[in-house]
């Protein structure tokens, strides 16, 4: 025990050991988000970068040290360009678990979510029957439910339509002769917006191999956005759900029903 020198631990408080905690409690999340995509890459090489950098400036190489120097005085603008849409998956998240909770005290306080739920089943059933009737005929379909109509975003890359919504509009759209059948369909307060989206497509490299166009960009969409989308599979029939980046696989009408019902 007399080997043990204490005094390097003399001035550690407890906020320093609050302080760690919090640091790998943040790299965690950070890294927990761009798992499994290009972006693990990117930091590498940035570390490995950064890795270099101080090796030399240590051994005294002016040049390169001044070279290298140069390209990590404005390193901080180039990350936020590189890592643009992993730090706004990482602002969204944070601001809509805040904005669930906020929900969840304000539906609880009030004591009325048993009515909230049962209008949104008649809002919701002319969605669940296109599905079911479009997973039966084997018709390719992409769904896509936001909080919010971003037109710059949405408007864009698709036609306008803002109109309400119905199974016989939903079924027309994607019918394999109509010239809108490609792409997502944006779905706000139940009112059918835009047609033939153009989505970002996940550049997540863990995806099954299976997973086409309309998954990735269902993964794409809700990885960098808030909302939900919904698959029907153009080989198998079969229904999806997307959340966050995440998909729920041949998922039921009534189970599709229920997941939409905790999301909206």
């Amino acid at each position: 025990m007399d080997g043990i020198d204490y005094s390097l631990f003399s001035g550690f408080r407890l906020l320093d050991v609050i302080d760690i905690i919090l640091v790998a409690i943040i790299i965690y999340y950070i890294y927990s988000l761009i798992k499994g995509t290009i972006a693990v890459n990117i930091l590498i090489g940035v570390a490995l970068f950064y890795g270099v950098y101080i090796v030399v400036k240590q051994m005294h190489m002016r040049l390169l040290t001044e070279i290298f120097g140069g390209f990590i005085s404005v390193g901080s603008i180039a990350l936020i360009v590189v890592f643009q849409q992993e730090i706004r998956r990482f602002l969204l998240h944070v601001g809509k678990n805040i904005s669930m909770k906020r929900k969840k005290i304000f539906w609880s306080f009030l004591g009325n979510k048993k009515v909230i739920q049962k209008d949104l089943t008649e809002d919701l059933k002319p969605v669940i029957e296109a599905c079911r009737s479009m997973s039966r005929t084997r018709t390719g379909a992409l769904l896509v439910f936001s909080k919010y109509f971003d037109e710059e975003y949405y408007q864009s890359s698709g036609e306008y339509i803002n109109a309400h919504i119905s199974k016989r509009l939903i079924e027309s759209i994607f019918h394999k002769n109509s010239p809108l059948h490609d792409g997502a369909v944006v779905i706000v307060d139940f009112k059918i917006m835009t047609a033939s989206c153009v989505l970002p497509l996940s550049d997540s490299e863990d995806l099954p191999l299976q997973f086409g166009l309309r998954h990735r960009a269902a993964i794409g969409v809700t990885e960098i956005s808030d909302a939900v989308a919904v698959i029907v599979s153009e080989e198998t029939g079969e229904i999806s759900f997307a959340k966050d980046g995440n998909v729920n696989m041949n998922v039921s009408p009534e189970e599709l029903e229920q997941l939409l019902k905790d999301e909206l």
